[in-house]
């Protein structure tokens, strides 16, 4: 974002200390939300952590106006055996804020809420492991697994200030899940319209997101892609995190060493590169079994795709009649409204209009907007009652 730098509020924070990973999703979202914040006089000090960073997303973050980049070798708290590294990533975190001199702290997670902040607190739920679960494997996760996670997501939610969620399916998961949310809000995630723009449509289904992912949900578009009329191009990574061979992922190639037949294994592609890929796609397809938002979506709505999603609560909150919508695990349901689409040229072309007027409604500008007014109410009205660090960490 860029544009002349307002002067703030009173209330409203100079420096906000800011957690991200560089796995997915939450890294787009934070780089576009410090950059949205910029203009309105507030900087962003972000903390890395997770794993996952390269040269390329260091470069972009840099290109930030105001961001302060900082990278601690911590694992995230849905990783293997945690609990030695979130207790030295919350004594990082703190010193981070006190150098910082944020004025209030946004966790992009979940554990660390509950710290002794000397600032309010806002957590953002972008996601959670058990409500993954839940919708992947239609069960609740092995309780002596995942116990800890629990106690620590529940702890952190009930010490926030105030729990954000890009879409009202996510808030009420994570109440199903942890229980009532004390103050909670959506503030729907949002995109620079500028990035991503129709191109010439060409015969193309595009599917983009983390292959290994059962959530996304990339073996059914895989599946199907023999019995299409068109090609399939996927982009993104074959490789779960923490594994040694890159070609095993769950992401519908069958364990083998190649994709499946017709389609287009891509990799993980640069801002720029899958942005042409989007504009040139007639059709993008995200059969999701879980996605809480869905920034893939939005960016192929904003390149004027017409959208093939998953029927699931959160993608019919956020594009409504503005997509087709297919059950995740009924891939002759799947194979059948992509060929038709593929066939019926008016129909694509109304959806991919759909799409972007739709897309256009969750900009990057009106989410930081939203995001500082939260900011300003949560500086202005601050609660006293922070946890002891003893308390923040146990579980």
């Amino acid at each position: 974002m860029t544009g002349p730098v307002l002067p703030p509020p009173p209330s409203l924070p100079r420096r906000v200390l800011m957690t991200a990973d560089a796995v997915g999703g939450v890294w787009d979202y934070a780089l576009e939300l410090a950059g949205g914040l910029a203009p309105l006089g507030v900087s962003v000090t972000l903390a890395v952590m997770g794993g996952g960073m390269d040269g390329a997303r260091r470069a972009r973050a840099l290109a930030v106006p105001g961001l302060d980049l900082r990278e601690g070798p911590f694992r995230l708290e849905w990783m293997a055996e945690p609990e030695a590294d979130l207790e030295a990533a919350g004594s990082w975190l703190l010193q981070l804020a006190a150098e910082s001199g944020a004025g209030l702290v946004h966790l992009n997670g979940y554990a660390h809420a509950a710290l002794p902040w000397p600032a309010p607190v806002l957590v953002v739920g972008h996601s959670c492991v058990l409500s993954w679960w839940q919708a992947v494997h239609k069960a609740p996760p092995p309780r002596k697994d995942w116990a800890g996670y629990e106690a620590r997501v529940r702890a952190g939610l009930a010490a926030a200030d105030a729990v954000a969620a890009p879409t009202a399916a996510m808030l009420r998961a994570l109440e199903t899940h942890y229980g009532r949310l004390r103050e909670a809000l959506v503030i729907s995630n949002g995109r620079d319209p500028r990035g991503w723009r129709p191109a010439t449509k060409e015969p193309l289904i595009l599917g983009v997101g983390r292959l290994w992912d059962e959530a996304k949900n990339a073996a059914a578009l895989a599946a199907v892609a023999p019995a299409l009329p068109w090609p399939v191009a996927l982009a993104g990574d074959w490789r779960r995190p923490g594994t040694d061979d890159g070609n095993r992922g769950s992401g519908g190639n069958n364990g083998g060493d190649r994709p499946p037949h017709r389609v287009r294994a891509l990799g993980p592609l640069p801002p720029s590169d899958l942005a042409g890929w989007y504009g040139r796609a007639a059709i993008f397809c995200s059969p999701a079994r879980y996605e809480p938002f869905g920034l893939a979506a939005l960016e192929a709505g904003l390149s004027g795709c017409a959208l093939v999603l998953g029927d699931i609560p959160s993608l019919r909150e956020v594009w409504g009649d503005a997509a087709l919508f297919v059950p995740p695990d009924d891939r002759a349901a799947l194979a059948e409204a992509l060929a038709a689409l593929c066939g019926d040229g008016g129909r694509r072309t109304a959806l991919g209009r759909a799409a972007r007027r739709r897309a256009l409604t969750y900009g990057a500008a009106r989410m930081a907007r939203e995001t500082a007014t939260l900011y300003g109410r949560l500086c202005a009205g601050r609660r006293q009652d922070r946890p002891s660090l003893s308390h923040a960490l146990a579980g």
